[in-house]
């Protein structure tokens, strides 16, 4: 089964059981035969939205469904989708369609729909991607890091705020000062261990590639061997890096025999101005 399938597969697995309570991203994952963290990754870089998101929005428009074809008690459509009370339903459903349950029923304006995700590929050859596939031995990375949780999105929004804290800091140009190993940059590095899967927790560092001695306040982590598809960015952050990520999840996986082995995966970034349209850095991501 392809990953096109796979995540094709978890998004019917979604569609089918979105009145389940219990509906949770390790479900969805195992029908896939993904790991939790890896569908939900993949899922947010093709669609921007998580996971739960999706399943909130479907689970909204088919409730404004429900509000407008049937005589069904608000309260019971509330508690359909999964909602305790009126009161968070309600909340829910205005912040989707600008229209609380009753304005619905009474068809007072416009609502929102999300309608069901079907994935495509596109086919894009003008715009040609530059890669090179490497092995490399296992290195050591030291920077600072910090957990998420990836079931709810945290990761998304938090991994932004701290680069900001560590340019503010200046972690950021610390790092570049100490950078003496085969990658040269500061690294974002995202790392998801055995132990923390079921958690729904990931790790990640602000580090660079480092021979020696670990700096005080700072912790180390050793990148296992591995063979790399290293990737081209151009252009100014952070665009160009979403851009290139999504590229590589819609056309290049789909176009070729290799799929992410599950290790930690790499952002490097160069030392210059990154809102330059000029900008280069690279995304590595090992393969198997």
């Amino acid at each position: 089964m392809s990953w096109v399938d796979s995540i094709q597969k978890a998004i019917d697995y979604i569609e089918q059981n979105l009145l389940d309570t219990d509906l949770s991203i390790e479900h969805i994952a195992k029908a896939c035969n993904s790991s939790a963290f890896h569908f939900q990754r993949i899922f947010s870089i093709l669609t921007e939205i998580t996971v739960g998101d999706y399943i909130r929005r479907r689970r909204l428009t088919l409730a404004a469904q429900d509000l407008i074809n049937t005589k069904d008690k608000i309260i019971d459509i509330a508690y359909k989708y999964g909602y305790e009370t009126p009161e968070s339903f309600s909340k829910a459903f205005r912040k989707q369609h600008s229209l609380s349950p009753k304005e619905a029923r009474k068809k007072l304006g416009p609502l929102q729909s999300y309608n069901r995700l079907v994935i495509k590929i596109k086919l894009e050859g003008a715009l040609p991607m530059n890669y090179k596939i490497v092995e490399k031995k296992a290195f050591q990375v030291v920077g600072i890091k910090r957990s998420y949780s990836y079931k709810n999105g945290e990761n998304l929004s938090g991994i932004p705020q701290f680069w900001n804290d560590a340019h503010a800091d200046g972690t950021n140009d610390q790092l570049f000062d100490l950078n003496n190993g085969e990658i040269q940059g500061v690294l974002g590095v995202c790392i998801v261990e055995e132990n923390k899967k079921n958690e729904g927790e990931m790790e990640y560092w602000i580090a660079t590639a480092r021979n020696g001695n670990v700096p005080k306040g700072m912790d180390s982590y050793e990148i296992p061997p591995s063979k790399w598809v290293i990737f081209e960015v151009h252009g100014a952050m952070p665009h160009a890096m979403q851009d290139t990520w999504k590229k590589i999840y819609s056309e290049w996986f789909p176009s070729n025999p290799f799929k992410p082995a599950g290790t930690a995966e790499l952002e490097v970034y160069t030392n210059g101005n990154p809102s330059n349209p000029n900008y280069y850095s690279e995304i590595w991501i090992p393969i198997v």
